[in-house]
Formats: C-alpha cells, sequence, structure tokens
C-alpha cells in the first residue's frame, strides 16, 4: 500500500467491529469476510508506519518484503504474530468456492490479535 491512506485505521477497526456485530445485510461470510479485509489493511496501514519511519520509501516493496524487514525493526514475537495474523486474514479475505469462509469467531479472534498489534506498532 503505497500513497497517503484515506481512512484511519481506527476506522477500519471500526468497520470490523460493524461487520462482525451486523446481523442483517450481507450473508455473515460475506461480512466476515469484509471484517478481515478492514482488518487487514488496518495491519498493513500500521506496518508501513513503522517501516516508513524507519527506511522512508519502503512503503513501495510487496507485503511479504515488508513482513522481513519487520523482523528488524519490532521485536521479534511482535513480527512473528504480525506475519501469522496477516497470513490467516489473507486467506479469510479471499473467496473460494471449494472452502468454507473464515467462522465468527476466528474473525473475532483475529481482530482482537490485531488490535494488539495495531498499539504495539504505533509505540
Amino acid at each position: 500500500m503505497s500513497g497517503t491512506p484515506t481512512t484511519s485505521v481506527e476506522d477500519l477497526l471500526l468497520t470490523a467491529d460493524r461487520l462482525l456485530a451486523a446481523r442483517t445485510g450481507a450473508t455473515a461470510s460475506g461480512r466476515h469476510r469484509g471484517a478481515c479485509l478492514a482488518l487487514r489493511t488496518a495491519l498493513e496501514l500500521s506496518i508501513d508506519r513503522v517501516l516508513d519511519a524507519a527506511v522512508p520509501g519502503l512503503a513501495g516493496t510487496t507485503m511479504r518484503a515488508k513482513m522481513l524487514c519487520l523482523h528488524g525493526y519490532t521485536a521479534a514475537e511482535t513480527a512473528r504474530r504480525t506475519n501469522a495474523v496477516w497470513s490467516h486474514l489473507c486467506l479469510g479475505c479471499h473467496y473460494h468456492q471449494y472452502e468454507i469462509g473464515p467462522t465468527h469467531d476466528q474473525v473475532r479472534a483475529w481482530r482482537t490479535e490485531v488490535g494488539e498489534l495495531v498499539g504495539t506498532l504505533t509505540i
């Protein structure tokens, strides 16, 4: 993700919360995937902020490369947790007709993890 973000991390987390709390509108599967996308974007924005502060211009690289770089600018455990939840969210965002999407409990757990990581990455 490069350029100036048009929404804040907090807005994205709030969007995920609203999607998880909704009981009408889109299907449950659609709401869960939408929440995953909002959470993944919030996490990516937080990662970009950390890395851009350390190495300006790094925002133009791939997220996989950023995950490798994150180990050099945060605690190893934070980098490991960030990579793990980002990978889960990537899978949760994508629709495959032969797979069941993420459950409400899975997305809720990922929301908790992303909230903690965003707090850790902004310190």
